[in-house]
């Protein structure tokens, strides 16, 4: 899989440096030509000659080198590539990627590069969770950067917790999958995700009690097969599917508006919880109780219908449009309905009532509804009815023109 394929691996500086040879050596056995860039910080680490030596070519650190500057160096090591890792990726070259910043050869490299970017984190547990990091990393998936790790465990400062540099065969891994030819290579898709928040005032909100946990699931099965996800995604506690764009909003007329930018599609998967109406005029403060002890009234207006806008016929209607419908009684004939009556091809109903723990829960059972009937899936926890869906995605678009 990796023979004549061309690695451009950005070294940054961090004690996991280390692992970067036998990264090197694994690549080199398995057909891949390494080149390499290192930042200054790198060579404290691990030596250019060790790197040079396992790659069979010279390492590269200096921006201003009159020869590979008068060869436009940077522009033809980001060009010259396959792909490009960051292994390490150390929390400042992380930030300094999401700034877009080019003030030295390897984020010069980065800015200029057309390819596919691979990022390994690494770096001490209180820099990983702190917020600017992860905005940093939010933002680079956003823009379509791929991530492997960091895992948990102890580190050279002499504390635990997550930040360990992912291992060379995870690493490893994940270059592979970034070339494996999946089913759905080539194909745009577009998944919804979570809760929808609509303001009472600046204080109170109306919501429901999706988790997201199908939603982001779906979103991380379709780009395992191959598929260019972006998932727009109403506001959840959880990570980031590896491979995926994300969009975060919090009403769903914000959740409208990312699904139309993210136009046009292959196969939208609207799995969010989008809620049906929203307080016709939200307050600018907050609404205080009032002394009369009245209870005030509060005026509704419905909601766009963001699964029939993707579904109505158009130039930008996806070949395929998946709904959800979340039900607490008569589950199949109020989903059979509800796909009439909103133009989609597909509707995944489910059972949401309490005593099923669906909401929130890690397992889920589906119906699949579609032209030629419905079909029952088993119990099955979300993430393989994810996998389910994703390749039965992938067979009917393979069949449809």
């Amino acid at each position: 899989m990796l023979a004549r394929k061309r690695i451009l691996l950005i070294i940054s500086g961090g004690i996991a440096a280390y692992k970067c040879l036998e990264l090197i050596r694994r690549l080199r056995e398995r057909g891949a030509a390494v080149r390499c860039v290192m930042t200054p910080a790198a060579s404290q680490f691990v030596t250019p000659m060790s790197v040079a030596a396992l790659t069979e070519d010279r390492v590269y650190s200096d921006l201003f080198s009159l020869t590979d500057e008068h060869e436009m160096g940077h522009i033809r090591l980001s060009r010259e590539a396959d792909l490009v890792v960051v292994a390490p990726a150390s929390a400042d070259i992380l930030a300094r990627m999401a700034a877009g910043m080019a003030n030295d050869l390897a984020t010069t490299t980065l800015l200029a590069t057309d390819k596919p970017v691979l990022v390994a984190p690494a770096m001490n547990v209180r820099m990983w969770h702190h917020p600017i990091t992860q905005r940093n990393l939010a933002d680079l998936r956003a823009l379509g950067v791929r991530q492997v790790g960091p895992g948990e465990g102890a580190m050279a400062c002499n504390e635990f917790g997550m930040g360990r540099m992912a291992e060379p065969a995870e690493i490893l891994a994940a270059i592979e999958a970034q070339f494996a030819a999946g089913p759905l290579k080539g194909v745009r898709a577009l998944v919804t995700s979570g809760p929808t928040v609509e303001a009472i005032d600046p204080v109170r909100y109306i919501a429901n009690r999706s988790s997201g946990k199908q939603g982001h699931a779906i979103a991380a099965a379709l780009a395992a097969l191959g598929a260019d996800t972006a998932l727009v995604t109403g506001p959840v506690n959880l990570p980031d599917p590896d491979g995926v764009r994300v969009v975060r909003i919090e009403s769903a007329r914000d959740m409208l508006a990312a699904c139309k930018a993210a136009l046009p599609v292959d196969v939208a998967v609207c799995a969010a919880a989008v809620a049906d109406w929203r307080v016709a005029r939200s307050a600018t403060s907050k609404i205080k109780k009032p002394d009369t002890g009245e209870t005030p009234t509060l005026a509704f207006a419905e909601n766009p219908d963001i699964l029939r806008t993707l579904s109505r016929p158009g130039k930008n209607r996806p070949r395929l449009v998946v709904g959800f419908a979340a039900e607490t009684d008569h589950v199949l004939r109020h989903a059979t309905e509800k796909r009439a009556r909103k133009g989609c091809d597909w509707i995944v109903a489910n059972d949401v009532s309490p005593a099923t723990g669906t909401f929130g829960g890690d397992s889920n059972k589906v119906t699949l509804i579609d032209a030629a009937g419905a079909e029952d899936w088993p119990p099955l926890d979300k993430a393989e009815v994810a996998r389910r869906l994703a390749a039965r995605i992938a067979e009917t678009l393979g069949k449809k023109p």
